[in-house]
């Protein structure tokens, strides 16, 4: 029996991991990817013997990793090491610092001693975000949001008031925590799905239980050892890469596409999986008669923040960060509102810091240190100059220097930003997103951009601006979905 061809556009991970499943079908998989190496947002580099992930840094939910690697006959460690970060990060107020430790118990102490009785309230609102951890992870996170039906599952059916999807993640804390500090702490996880806390279902409590329970990790050598792993899985199962290959156009014949063509050659298929920027490939690649969305629907969708990165190789050794620190010694309002909002760049900006020498010492020279710092700004912004970026490097190092209670600036030895016109230039990304769409209600499962083109009979989509949304985990698991969709349609 004659092998299907598939073409897998985009090498990130949900592309990879679509092209995984696929080979595992029998199907014969082709990816182009524009780019020279695999990863998407989760590419790396190194330079003058620093290395840096690109992009993702938080190694949450290992279930999802496990579970991918299972379904092939392997395991996680059969390609890289795992260690659990304790603690797990630090928090910066602008009169206080808190370290959460990997011990629960320990951590309901801090709890306790920020607000009186807060440690046993944690215990109640994590065995809630534990059911929906459960029902979000088992059940609708592998929904093809294709069909409202889907839905009618007796689990979730009955769990709906307490998967507190009507409810804002925001009133959600607030009914548990009176804590300021302790309210930040837990919606800091949501600011992975893009959106803010009053915006955002409180289903997605599943986070806190996933940053609490599940723990913090870091696979040794970075976060590009999970690509890595995933690439040498999907060449071992016959998968083709071609790299520095982008996509320009398709030939069609009777609503479907048979042919995709690059700069550098021509590939005959009989299905097509998007895991690219879902709105260029709609609208560069398809002729305006077979592009489901309008411009106005995309101008209207809500996106996750872009960000504006930095990384620095500094020359000496830095006591006062963590693996993973977090600055939120300004205003949350303030900054959630030039975000979503007014589309403004943040006058005092949080941001967050990365620095994976301080577990793991080859990601920099002898004495020295990585840093990786992000800020979140909006997807509207236009302006994105050398000198802006300087100013907001030097805005967050002074403010790193005051916490920490050391010179940095002077010890620079290593210095690359990057913003809305990388994310642009290297992954067309729309309108420069980092993350994709955000997770508000109305653009959750059913109402996100389908995972099945509606007017191209085998086009299909996976990725942050289809289902089930941004992240690391989500990505794999839309690869998976998007694949046994295809699978289900045209066969094995």
């Amino acid at each position: 029996m004659k092998k299907h061809n598939a073409v897998v556009i985009g090498c990130g991970f949900s592309g990879l991991s679509a092209a995984c499943f696929l080979a595992k079908g029998g199907y014969a998989v082709t990816v182009l990817e524009k780019n020279s190496s695999p990863g998407g947002r989760a590419r790396k580099f190194e330079k003058d013997g620093f290395t840096f992930d690109m992009g993702p840094s938080w190694y949450w939910m290992p279930d999802v990793f496990e579970r991918f690697f299972e379904q092939f006959g392997k395991q996680v460690s059969d390609y890289y090491e795992l260690i659990r970060l304790n603690p797990s990060y630090r928090v910066f107020w602008k009169d206080d610092k808190i370290d959460l430790p990997a011990n629960y118990e320990e951590l309901r102490k801090v709890f306790n001693s920020v607000e009186e009785g807060s440690g046993e309230r944690l215990d109640a609102f994590l065995v809630e975000a534990a059911f929906k951890y459960k029902v979000g992870m088992q059940k609708l996170v592998h929904k093809p949001g294709r069909k409202l039906t889907e839905l009618l599952d007796t689990e979730v059916i009955t769990g709906v008031l307490k998967l507190d999807v009507f409810t804002s993640m925001q009133r959600h804390v607030n009914k548990y925590f009176k804590s300021e500090k302790l309210r930040q702490l837990m919606e800091f996880p949501i600011l992975f799905l893009g959106a803010t806390s009053k915006n955002t279902p409180a289903l997605y409590s599943l986070m806190n239980y996933a940053d609490i329970k599940l723990g913090t990790w870091y696979p040794k050598g970075g976060m590009y050892q999970i690509v890595d792993a995933m690439y040498k899985l999907a060449i071992s199962l016959g998968v083709r890469v071609q790299f520095n290959e982008e996509v320009t156009s398709f030939d069609f014949v009777n609503g479907a596409i048979k042919k995709v063509k690059t700069l550098m050659d021509i590939y005959e298929t009989d299905v097509v999986l998007g895991s690219a920027d879902y709105h260029y490939i709609e609208k560069n690649l398809l002729p305006k008669s077979y592009q489901s969305y309008s411009d106005e629907y995309w101008k209207t969708r809500k996106m996750a923040p872009s960000c504006l990165i930095y990384f620095l190789g500094v020359n000496k050794k830095l006591s006062g960060l963590l693996h993973h620190t977090l600055l939120f010694d300004t205003s949350f309002n303030e900054h959630s509102r030039a975000i979503y909002e007014v589309a403004a760049w943040p006058k005092e900006p949080l941001f967050y810091v990365s620095c994976t020498s301080k577990t793991d010492e080859n990601a920099a020279p002898v004495g020295c240190e990585n840093l990786f710092i992000l800020i979140p700004v909006s997807t509207e912004l236009e302006n994105d100059s050398d000198d802006l970026r300087e100013h907001y490097l030097q805005l967050a190092l002074k403010r790193i220097e005051e916490k920490c209670g050391e010179s940095i600036r002077d010890h620079i030895i290593f210095k690359r930003s990057y913003a809305h016109a990388d994310f642009k230039k290297d992954y067309h990304a729309f309108k420069g997103n980092a993350y994709g769409l955000a997770n508000t209600l109305w653009q959750t499962a059913n109402l996100k951009p389908s995972i099945k083109s509606k007017k191209v009979k085998n086009l299909y989509f996976a990725g942050q601006l289809t289902v089930p949304g941004p992240g690391v985990p989500p990505a794999i698991i839309s690869g998976e979905v998007a694949a046994k969709e295809i699978m289900k349609d045209l066969g094995n």
